[in-house]
């Protein structure tokens, strides 16, 4: 039984890690190829698509949808989305999928290493090629070249504050159980031996 016990914290641990992993904003670093306008109809992964509420008819099934295609300094492809998140979850609170559109248009580069212009996209989310998913860019600037880092405050504090939040709860019920639990339970089966 303390198998399946370790088994089910374990997957607990899992969904809580892969639901931060998924959530928390991600930077990158890379040269957009090319932006365009795709109409998709989300279907069974519908989970990983924004909202259909924020400017767009909730009736219909199918929406249009901005992506940027770009290239990792490794050379690896990698293709963003570009939606509105609007007042849902994630609260990114993005309304402007086309200025964002615009400003990465405007930053297209080519393959040549001269002109070559480096972007940092921030974004959430997951790219699978096998269930069509991709990462939602948030906002995006140019930096001076593929080995631009950023230290991503925002996570290491939030972080810190579930960390914290955790730590907090989990002392407050090893003294509730010691002090209140315990000995109810002691008191219960006293005359049990």
């Amino acid at each position: 039984m303390i198998y399946v016990k370790w088994v089910l914290r374990g997957l607990f641990w899992l969904l809580v890690l892969a639901f931060l992993h998924y959530t928390l904003p991600q930077h990158d670093v890379v040269r957009i190829t090319d932006t365009y306008e795709k109409r998709v109809d989300p279907g069974e992964n519908a989970l990983f698509w924004s909202n259909a509420l924020t400017g767009d008819d909730p009736g219909q099934p199918n929406r249009d949808v901005f992506f940027i295609q770009t290239f990792q300094a490794d050379g690896a492809p990698m293709i963003y989305r570009n939606e509105d998140t609007g007042w849902g979850w994630p609260p990114y609170f993005k309304f402007d999928t086309s200025n964002l559109q615009a400003e990465a248009s405007d930053l297209i580069s080519k393959k040549s290493a001269a002109n070559a212009q480096w972007v940092m996209i921030r974004h959430y989310g997951w790219r699978n090629e096998f269930i069509s998913i991709y990462p939602n860019a948030v906002s995006l600037w140019q930096v001076e070249g593929p080995d631009a880092r950023i230290i991503p405050w925002f996570n290491i504090l939030v972080l810190t504050l579930l960390a914290a939040v955790y730590w907090a709860v989990r002392v407050r019920w090893i003294r509730f159980r010691e002090n209140r639990i315990q000995p109810a339970v002691d008191d219960w089966t006293d005359g049990w031996g």
